[in-house]
């Protein structure tokens, strides 16, 4: 009877190493996954490299003294909409009479 009882701990033992290792395996893959399409993709993506360069371009950085990473635009980027042009309204038709002489 205790060979068996050693036997299921051991066997449980085993399934729960077994899970561990598989969950871990999937959190590896999925953060794996995550990093590629924040980085890797619109970095080699030449559509995305064409929308960051009309956009006016952008970059990573470091503040050194707080310790913040971030994404900054190098210049002010253009909106997805153009600029309306602003409407010059026509003056009023005013009648001017001369007078005759």
């Amino acid at each position: 009877m205790a060979k068996e009882f050693k036997k299921r701990i051991a066997e449980c033992r085993q399934r729960k190493m077994k899970r561990i290792f598989l969950i871990g395996m999937l959190c590896g893959v999925i953060l794996t996954a995550a990093v590629t399409v924040v980085f890797a993709i619109p970095a080699n993506n030449y559509h995305w490299r064409m929308e960051i360069w009309k956009r006016g371009g952008a970059a990573w950085t470091f503040d050194l003294k707080n310790g913040n990473t971030g994404w900054k635009w190098l210049v002010e980027p253009v909106p997805d909409t153009p600029r309306q042009k602003p409407v010059i309204a026509p003056s009023s038709q005013i009648k001017v009479r001369s007078e005759q002489l």
